[in-house]
């Protein structure tokens, strides 16, 4: 089998294993799934002990499948969690996921008065997802709290302590928080400030690439096995298809969505609808993130008590254009490229002859049209984009690959694995332990399986219609609010 690596990717809702030889090949996957507890004024929330047995149990899981030396563990998250630590490193709270929206009120105000100079400082765009926005919402909502936190940590950041016995961070999640001055990469004071912390109640700040060491054995590994600190799963979904080079895109699709390009230089729009995260040596993402994926199939399948894949097939036979009708699919709000707290989904034209095929149709053409929207900004941001790499559980159906082909006008490029940041993780790994001499090495790594080509006709449609989705988000944002 070979030496490997195990990345180790902690998901919104499971920990992946994902073992990977040095030239990227994938010879064991594993997972631990535990639940995403939502509620009231939009939270969305994990148990920190539940995702740490998760990553205890997945791993021993993935080393019990492994005939060869294991070389170390290197660590991929979702991100911008966030939880506060006692003193001892306990938790005092859930961790706050991405979808945790109960800062929304707070962020309207943060945006009329600090949003741009937040976004050009720290590549984050102001948004209820970002651990600034919570940290405010502490302050302001649970002011003792706030104040006897002695740590505020994101989700690895704590599964690390707990493994290593130090508290870290690295510059790739961090750049995620709305905390980190993304062009010294180092606590940006005018964000902490607002956040009503000092950088001493935030993790020590590490490269990605970092070596730590395992203090306690776990899943059969033996203490003092390197542990690599890692990175976001979004900039190692990057890495873990390839998309490494100039004018390389990567695409993500599962419950949410993205797109991202990667680049050697830290910056982002004047208009606040891109992001900029750090990858590892040197190498930056451009991109925005959506909240809805394949969540809008799922959601519809619940709706008419069918199932995914069936209904999906159904969706396919319909017209491209699905009688007129139109979906904006914020069904759990929207992300990029507008960033705005309080979307909700729209469907317009409807008509009686619209069944459920049409509507799904509709709801998967409308994720298209948001990731090509993303594409222009990205664009617009001075990004590149020549290749379109994919992964995510969603392209199992061949619906999803077609529309979002056209919507983007662009052929899409599969890849073997759809473990894209447990990839990028394990291949960071292999950076950080000395064995690979790039991560412009993934490139070649990583190659396409089959490419999956737009709809011409179709996807000159769906241009001429973006426009006018633009003009309906705006005219309904003062309803939403």
């Amino acid at each position: 089998m070979g030496a490997v690596v195990l990345g180790v990717d902690l998901g919104t809702t499971a920990t992946k294993v994902v073992a990977t030889r040095v030239d990227g090949r994938v010879v064991a996957v594993t997972d631990r799934g535990y639940p995403l507890r939502t509620g009231q004024h939009g939270t969305a929330v994990q148990d920190p002990l539940e995702v740490l047995d998760a990553v205890t149990r997945a791993v021993g899981d993935c080393v019990e499948r492994i005939d060869g030396p294991i070389r170390g563990l290197s660590f991929s998250s979702a991100m911008h969690t966030l939880l506060a630590l006692d003193a001892d490193g306990s938790p005092l709270t859930p961790a706050l996921s991405w979808a945790d929206n109960r800062a929304a009120d707070l962020v309207r105000r943060l945006r009329a008065d600090h949003g741009p100079q937040l976004h050009a400082a720290t590549g984050t765009p102001v948004h209820p997802s970002f651990p600034l926005a919570k940290l405010m919402w502490f302050a302001e909502h649970e002011p003792e709290l706030h104040r006897r936190a002695a740590h505020w940590v994101g989700i690895k950041d704590f599964v690390l302590s707990r493994l290593t016995g130090r508290l870290v961070t690295e510059h790739s999640n961090a750049a995620g928080t709305g905390l980190l001055d993304m062009r010294t990469l180092s606590w940006y004071e005018p964000a902490l400030r607002l956040a009503g912390i000092d950088a001493g109640r935030l993790p020590e700040l590490l490269a990605p690439t970092d070596v730590l060491d395992l203090r306690d054995p776990i899943g059969g590994l033996p203490t003092g096995l390197p542990v690599v600190a890692g990175g976001g799963d979004g900039p190692l979904a990057n890495l873990g298809v390839g998309a490494v080079l100039p004018g390389m895109a990567a695409l993500s699709l599962g419950t949410s969505a993205a797109l991202r390009v990667s680049r050697e230089q830290p910056d982002v729009d004047d208009q606040g609808r891109v992001f900029c995260y750090a990858l590892a040596d040197g190498l930056w993402v451009l991109g925005g993130a959506l909240s809805n994926g394949g969540v809008v199939a799922q959601w519809a399948s619940e709706l008419f008590d069918t199932d995914v894949a069936a209904l999906l097939a159904e969706a396919e036979r319909e017209p491209a254009d699905t009688g007129g009708l139109v979906a904006l699919p914020y069904l759990l709000g929207e992300r990029a490229p507008w960033w705005d707290p309080d979307p909700r989904a729209v469907l317009l034209g409807l008509r009686r002859e619209h069944g459920r095929a049409a509507i799904t149709r509709a709801l998967v053409e409308g994720v298209g049209q948001q990731l090509a929207l993303v594409r222009d900004a990205v664009v617009n941001a001075g990004g590149v984009v020549d290749t379109i790499r994919v992964t995510g559980g969603a392209f199992r159906g061949p619906l999803w690959a077609t529309v979002i082909a056209t919507a983007l006008g662009h052929d899409l490029e599969f890849v073997d694995s759809a473990e894209g940041s447990g990839v990028g993780a394990a291949l960071l790994g292999w950076r950080a332990l000395g064995e690979i001499d790039s991560l412009a090495r993934a490139a070649e790594l990583i190659t396409p399986t089959h490419t999956i080509g737009p709809d011409e006709v179709a996807s000159r449609r769906m241009a001429r219609a973006r426009p006018v989705l633009e003009r309906i988000h705006e005219a309904l944002r003062d309803l939403w609010e």
